[in-house]
């Protein structure tokens, strides 16, 4: 399956330079650095939180948790709770469930960075796919998603 198209029109308009990669199916974002080559830490996964209604989208090194006691504080939202792919799959209809890339801005969800991911020059993440990922400069994914920084991360 190909790139999610919504999020390659998205980055086309914008002019964003961006490659798309391949690789054998993974379903944890361990594994797909390992099928990438690339580091854990250039690898940022989603992780979808929820408060009441309100979904929110916390993007990740693939080797880190989150902290959701510090997130729950950072956000100011103490009934903060890792939402579930049955929760909230049906946000992201084209995604394979879980594979869903760090745009949330696409699906006007907002979108929370750990501080740890502004280090990287690039990063890669899932394209929609459990076998597709795009890798692109942070700052220009920064540039469109303009999310809100803040430090979430644990290391495993």
């Amino acid at each position: 399956m190909p790139i999610l198209t919504k999020l390659r029109e998205f980055l086309d308009q914008h002019h964003v330079p961006y490659q798309s990669l391949s690789h054998p199916q993974a379903f944890t974002a361990q594994e797909v650095a390992a099928a990438q080559h690339t580091p854990g830490f250039e690898l940022a996964k989603v992780v979808m939180l929820r408060s009441g209604a309100a979904f929110m989208m916390v993007v990740l090194p693939a080797p880190c948790r989150i902290d959701l006691e510090q997130a729950r504080a950072v956000l100011g939202k103490p009934d903060l709770t890792l939402a579930t792919e049955e929760q909230f799959k049906d946000l992201f209809p084209e995604c394979e469930a879980g594979a869903m890339p760090p745009f949330g801005n696409l699906y006007h969800i907002p979108v929370y960075v750990d501080r740890s991911l502004q280090q990287d020059d690039e990063i890669v993440f899932n394209a929609g796919t459990h076998t597709q990922t795009v890798k692109m400069k942070y700052a220009d994914f920064a540039r469109l998603v303009q999310p809100k920084v803040a430090a979430f991360a644990v290391a495993h």
